[in-house]
C-alpha cells in the first residue's frame, strides 16, 4: 500500500522546520549572546504555574525565573543531544538546563524580540 503523498509532504515540511529550528538554535546557542527577555506568554504562565503546583520544588519557581531573566537578559542552549531538537531558554548566567530553563514556544514575541530569536520561537510553536 503506498503512503499518502500528502502526510509524506508535511512529514517532509515538518523535517525541514525542525532542521532550521536546529541550526537557529545552534547559532544562538554558539554565540552566547544575551537577549533582553520578552516576557512569558500569558497562556504558557499559567500552565507553567500549574505544573510547579503539582510538582513543587521540581525545578526553579516561574516567578524566581522571569525575575532572573528581568535582570540577566536569557540565552538559548541546545539539550544533551541537539539533533532531537531540545531547545531551552535560560538566564544568561545560568547553564542548569534541568531548573532553569523554558520553551522558546513559552516566551512572548513583541515588537523589539530578536528576529532570529522570534523565528525560533515561531518555529517550535509550529508556524
Amino acid at each position: 500500500m503506498n503512503e499518502d503523498p500528502t502526510k509524506q509532504i508535511q512529514e517532509s515540511e515538518k523535517e525541514q522546520k525542525k532542521g532550521e529550528l536546529i541550526a537557529l538554535a545552534r547559532e544562538l546557542s554558539e554565540s552566547q549572546e544575551s537577549f533582553p527577555f520578552p516576557g512569558i506568554d500569558p497562556e504558557s504562565y499559567a500552565t507553567l504555574k500549574s505544573a510547579e503546583a503539582e510538582l513543587p520544588g521540581y525545578a526553579t519557581p516561574i516567578d524566581a525565573l522571569v525575575e532572573r531573566f528581568e535582570s540577566e537578559g536569557m540565552k538559548v542552549a541546545l539539550g544533551e543531544y541537539p539533533k532531537s531538537g531540545n531547545v531551552f531558554i535560560l538566564p544568561s548566567q545560568s547553564d542548569d538546563i534541568e531548573n532553569d530553563s523554558v520553551f522558546p514556544r513559552h516566551l512572548q514575541i513583541d515588537e523589539v524580540i530578536d528576529e532570529r530569536l522570534k523565528r525560533l520561537i515561531l518555529l517550535q510553536k509550529g508556524n
